[in-house]
């Protein structure tokens, strides 16, 4: 048997093509990824297209660009190709047939013309006897007919398999499924046959996949062991849970499992991928943002999880905001591009530098990049003097009398005053107003706010006066003592 830490590994991600892509599935194919990329590995990505009533065209793409969008790529699969190509499961019915095949003609399987409604009938009634793993009575007819090919699966003895998450697990053959199908009559092949054929095929060394496939690994061990096949090294990563513990699971109000909706609001790939890592592993310290150099170099099967992790929005927020800080101004700024282009056509007549010194105002508001557009409205758009707390601002009695004063220090100020300038320029009125009315800081500042951006907190103020320049700044407190009066 393969230890669990060899290297290089061989993986594989094999998502069905039913819908969007899930957090859970993402969450296993980033184990996968980590994996393959810590050993010096391979990673496969496969497509298991067989469920031709469930099968969206679309949706394979939508999956490959969620995986692309987290920063994964891979070494084999559809688009990339490769040594063991292709790499769609409904292309490769052939080989299942021959496998399948392989298993009829050493007795393992057997070809079945029964409905499942007889098949459970007979099955029933030879149990009752000594059950031998077959449907020893049942008319099998031509191979031409339609049929279906089943496993014959004991009814002695047990299966047993280590499980590099949870130790040796063992199950009694007699409570397993009794003779599931490998292949359907439509003449493709069912997950259980599929994914060992393939899985040997392409030479993979790790199974890392979600507990739920747990029960189906007996099956999967016996069609080993009927092929004369070595296993591969299993994994089963526990749940992603919501906050509850119950399983993730749209739902209003809460968080929502299409990884395309987090994409669209703009949360950090890299901050998507370092919280989904830590949803069933850990690092071994108190270390929390790592970028995905960090997690491939400190990744490790054995710090995998047992218990179920739970999804929490406001961790995904609070690391999506870790790695905002961290970027480099200008990386920022390209990446918010997309949103204040769509919000504010006029954004990019301003030109680089002043949107770069946007953003950098702001840029401690933004958790994901759509926060950009809603942290810099005051700069596109007049204020709104009727929001509540805004108005009670400018109608306090420091209202008047500061914003009179800025009126007439703005007036001999240049158009457009740099931060600095602008810093100096406030800082005198909060002086004088100190000094001949006693009024702190925050009495002085506070309806200056509320009258140029109509809102009650953002940004220094200093940055503001200098992004909308003089003349902007002198027609908003304007428009401000006209409401006031």
């Amino acid at each position: 048997m393969r230890s669990p830490v060899s290297a290089p590994t061989v993986v594989r991600f094999a998502p069905s093509p039913t819908g969007s892509p899930h957090l859970g599935n993402l969450r296993t194919a980033l184990f996968n990824w980590l994996l393959a990329r810590s050993t010096g590995g391979r990673f496969i990505l496969r497509i298991e297209d067989t469920d031709r009533e469930r099968y969206q065209p679309e949706a394979e793409e939508t999956i490959l660009a969620a995986l692309r969008w987290l920063g994964m790529d891979w070494d084999e699969g559809p688009d990339v190709g490769g040594p063991h190509a292709p790499y769609r499961q409904s292309e490769r019915r052939a080989y299942y047939h021959e496998v399948a095949g392989q298993l009829v003609t050493s007795g393992h399987a057997y070809r079945c013309t029964c409905s499942p409604e007889r098949l459970e009938k007979v099955q029933a009634r030879l149990r009752t006897r000594l059950y031998d793993g077959h449907c020893r009575d049942l008319a099998i007819g031509p191979t031409d007919a339609p049929h279906v090919i089943r496993l014959r699966t004991p009814q002695t003895g047990q299966t047993a398999f280590t499980d590099v998450v949870r130790g040796r697990i063992a199950f009694q053959n007699k409570r397993l499924p009794g003779d599931v199908v490998l292949m359907k009559s439509d003449g493709y092949p069912t997950y259980h046959l599929a994914v060992v054929a393939d899985d040997h095929a392409m030479g993979v060394t790790h199974v890392l996949r979600a507990d739920e496939w747990l029960a189906s690994t007996p099956l999967h061990v016996l069609l080993y062991e009927a092929l004369g096949w070595e296993p591969p090294q299993f994994a089963h990563l526990p749940l992603v849970t919501d906050e509850s513990g119950a399983k993730l699971s749209k739902r209003e109000g809460g968080a929502e499992v299409d990884i395309t909706a987090y994409q669209r609001e703009g949360f950090l790939p890299e901050a998507m991928m370092n919280y989904l890592a830590l949803l069933g592993w850990h690092p071994g310290d108190t270390q929390e943002v790592m970028r995905p150099d960090d997690l491939v170099a400190r990744f490790s099967m054995g710090r995998l999880s047992k218990s179920p992790s739970a999804f929490d929005l406001n961790r995904l927020r609070w690391f999506s905001q870790q790695h905002a800080a961290a970027l480099p101004l200008d990386d920022l700024v390209t990446r918010c591009a997309p949103w204040l282009n769509e919000a504010y056509p006029s954004a990019a007549a301003h030109g680089e530098a002043w949107l770069a010194a946007l953003i950098g105002a702001v840029r401690d508001e933004i958790t994901a990049l759509s926060d950009v557009v809603s942290a810099t409205r005051w700069a596109f758009e007049a204020p709104d003097y009727q929001v509540v707390g805004v108005k009670e601002a400018l109608a306090q009695p420091a209202g008047r009398p500061t914003l009179e004063a800025l009126q007439a220090a703005l007036h001999d100020a240049p158009a457009d005053p740099d931060p600095a300038a602008a810093k100096a320029l406030l800082g005198d009125l909060r002086d004088h107003f100190r000094a001949e009315y006693g009024w702190n800081g925050r009495t002085v500042m506070f309806p200056l706010r509320a009258a140029l951006t109509g809102a009650l907190a953002g940004p220094h103020l200093s940055d503001v006066v200098a992004l909308l320049g003089r003349e902007a700044c002198l027609s908003r407190i304007g428009a401000a003592l006209a409401f006031c009066k």
